[in-house]
Parts: C-alpha cells; structure tokens; sequence
C-alpha cells in the first residue's frame, strides 16, 4: 500500500505529489493516501476512518461471475451525489445514438488531422464525434471521437455514463487527474478510463491532439493467446493502475456527464477528486504500446492483424468481438518470397485506423500522423499502388525492420457509421480512392 507521512489539511492538492504505480490489469489493488484509511475486514464500516464516506462504484452487474465482476470500494471525503441539479449543454458535435446519422456510403473514406483550435478549448469541449454503432442507451456498440484541445480544465470536472474511455494521444501529454489516482499519459501510451470514473485533464505541453473510442459494450480486456502461449502481446504486469491521490478543495466547481451522447453540468462546491483510499478491480490504468512484445511470421505469408490484438470488447459470440484495439507497432518482417505489407482483403468487419507517428507500411503517402481512415464492411482497400510495386520488386532474403511507426485500428463486427461532421468536414480526403488508380493490369494468360 501506498502509505505516506500523514500532513496537515493545508487545501493543497496531493494530486501534485508523484505516487507511482501499480502493475497488473484488473487487478485486485489496495491503496490509501493516508495510513489507516482502509477499512480491516470490511467494506463499510459504522464509521470510517478520518470520518470518510465508504462508496462503491461498480461497473459490472452484482451478480456478473466471479472472474468478469468489476467493482472498486471507495473512501472519500464527501459521496459523488453531492452537487447541485444537473442541466443541459450544447452538444451538437457529439452522437451517442447512430441510428441517426447520414446513411454510410462504402466509399473507403480517409481525413486529415483535426487543426488545433484557435479559440482557448479544454480536454471535453475539443471532441468531435466522427464515426460509431450501435447506442449509448443500449450498451452496445462505440462511439469513436477525435479530440484537439489547447487549454488545461480549470476547476471543470467530468465523467461519462455511457461507456468506458480508450484514450490514444497522437500529440501533447495528457495529466489526468482522476477520482482514484493520476495518469501521465504521452503520445506512444493509452489511459483507459471506465465509465463513470470522474476524472480531469491538463495539457502539459499546452497543446494536444488525439484518438478517443468509447466502448459501450463490455468492459476492454486482454485476449486469451491460445497456441501462442502463455506470453506475448500486451502482458498484464505493463498495465499501470494509480495509487490514491486526494484533493480536499472547495469553492465553486463544475461537474460536467455525459449520458447518451447529451452533456449535462452541475455547480459543486468541492473537488470530486476527494478519495483517499480505495480497493478493488475497477480502476484506470494505462499502457505503453512501445512493450507490445510483437507477433507474427518467420517463414511466409503475412500473418492476420488479430496477432496485434492489445484489447478486446467481447460479445456473446465466442471469437467474435464488439471493439478489437489492434496496433502496428516498429517490428521485423521476415518473410521470405511474400508480398510483407498487409494484403489486399475484404473484412466482414470494419476497420477505424489512426495514426499516432511516423509511416503506415501500407500506405506511402496521405495517412498522416492525427489522421485517420474507415474501411467499412467489405469495403475493398489495401496497399497504396507506390507502396505494391515497391513491395512487389523489394529482396525477401533478408529481414526488413518496419520502424519509426505506431499505428492503430478500432475494428469492430458491425458497421462503423460515419457522423454528418465526418461526412462534411474540410478534413475529409476527396481523392483517397485514387491512391489505388495507379494499380495497373499485369495479367498475362501467356506467362506464369
């Protein structure tokens, strides 16, 4: 446990004191800022230590099985239903019900980075909605959003009731201030941040530019690895989870929720951030996708990009995910007499692609660092025509290390729809489809 000298109430935040990590995922942690503030032998005591509000957040049903219930016992300096009524917020760049958006052409669609804001925008005001299924109020689906913000929050405080947060940064740190501890995030890492978790941003750098998917289905987890073994792909001890961190501020707050796709904010006198102790498995954590210990073949043919799974949504369908988080990190290729990029396919699922740096090895020119692509259910795509005859004439004797890289993909098993923003942006690429123009016939019934 983390157990510091016990200080004085000063009103200073120890927020801004460095308390590590924790390793694992989905572990069962204890922690407490103050020695003794963790109840022994129960979770709510009569009356708990330092005169704390004992509090549970769950984030699974009670009675989900043993190995799949989330859940965190909380100690806090006042309960999260203190705060003034809610109302309501312009929202119009959000969408949490895709029912409603445009139809979804099967057009292979690509756009460039959002520009950064030119007026002072925080973390929650700097999203936009670009693409998504199912809806928040039904728990299924995702919402995939872009965010760009130039302005730490100040005394602003949210949360979301719709799903759970997998945060990728593209461009600038993120220091996110949560209920149960702090994250430090940078480009090359991701926070995940569950629903309901009441949380704060502040851009180090002044500046930040990124990726959000809000999964509103099951709980993100790590896959099983089958014939790879027991080791290999993301591996649970480089997940980092908070130790406790309290604010005792008062004053005038604002607390902000979002529940299906709509923004709500409530006057609040104290900082939500008041926790000073909490155990249990439902927490925030983050990873750095530098320590994906890579997959894939050593004799021929490229293998499938399910061996760059890092987490998955499941479904009722065994195999068969709600949200796949899948990475092309720096890697060797060594296989020999095959084309290396990934090939030309058709997917019954659909493929949200972001870039975090460097190249996509499929893509020559057009993918940009903050930009992103859709490839919608048997949409056909693949290798750009530069990057095909390149990799066509290239020597397969020796390996080649694709490095300088880190890119992504949000595949889901229904259909990514994009919002009427995406649809009408500036930063929609018109062109995108004649990056495989230049794919020429080579058919010869002649010669083999």
């Amino acid at each position: 446990m983390d157990t510091p000298t016990r200080t004085p109430n000063t009103g200073r935040s120890r927020l801004e004191i460095e308390p590590g990590y924790q390793s694992g995922f989905a572990n069962e942690f204890a922690t407490e800022a103050l020695p003794g503030a963790l109840p022994e032998g129960r979770n709510s005591p009569q009356r708990a230590a330092y005169g704390l509000y004992a509090e549970q957040l769950s984030g699974t049903a009670f009675t989900a099985p043993r190995g799949h219930n989330r859940r965190s016992w909380l100690y806090r300096i006042r309960p999260a239903a203190v705060h003034m009524p809610f109302t309501q917020l312009p929202s119009e760049r959000l969408v949490a019900n895709f029912a409603e958006v445009p139809p979804t052409p099967p057009n292979q669609l690509r756009w460039d980075a959002l520009p950064m804001p030119a007026e002072p925008t925080d973390f929650i005001d700097g999203w936009v909605t670009m693409a998504g299924n199912g809806a928040a109020e039904s728990m299924t689906g995702c919402a995939i959003h872009l965010y760009a913000a130039n302005r730490s929050m100040q005394d602003r405080f949210f949360y979301t009731a719709d799903g759970e947060l997998l945060i990728v940064p593209q461009e600038g740190r993120l220091h996110i201030a949560t209920e149960l501890g702090k994250l430090d995030v940078e480009p090359f890492e991701i926070a995940v941040i569950p629903r309901g978790v009441r949380f704060a941003v502040s851009l180090p750098d002044g500046v930040a530019r990124g990726y959000i998917c809000e999964n509103f289905g099951a709980l993100l987890r790590l896959p099983d690895l089958g014939p790879i073994g027991s080791n290999g792909l993301a591996n649970p001890r480089d997940f980092l989870t908070p130790h406790a961190a309290y604010e005792d501020r008062e004053g005038d707050f604002e607390l902000v929720a979002k529940m299906n796709g709509n923004l709500w904010r409530a006057d609040i006198g104290h900082s939500p951030l008041d926790v000073v102790a909490w155990h249990g498995n439902y927490a925030p954590y983050k990873y750095d996708l530098r320590r994906f210990n890579t997959i894939g073949s050593i004799s021929f043919d490229h293998p499938d990009p399910s061996i760059f799974l890092v987490l998955q949504s499941q479904t009722d369908t065994p195999g068969v995910d709600s949200i796949d988080f899948v990475i092309f990190p720096p890697r060797w290729l060594a296989a020999e007499n095959t084309f290396r990029p990934p090939w030309f396919h058709r997917n019954v699922a659909s493929e949200f692609m972001g870039l975090v740096h460097g190249v996509y090895d499929a893509k020559a020119e057009g993918f940009v660092p903050g930009g992103a692509s859709l490839h919608n259910c048997m949409s056909g795509h693949g290798p750009d025509a530069e990057t095909f005859e390149k990799a066509s004439h290239s020597d397969t004797s020796t390996p080649k290390k694709v490095g300088d890289t880190m890119a992504f993909m949000f595949e889901t098993r229904t259909l990514i729809k994009p919002t009427r923003f995406a649809l009408e942006t500036a930063q929609l690429q018109a062109h995108y489809y004649e990056c495989w123009q230049g794919l020429t016939k080579h058919f010869n019934p002649e010669q083999r």
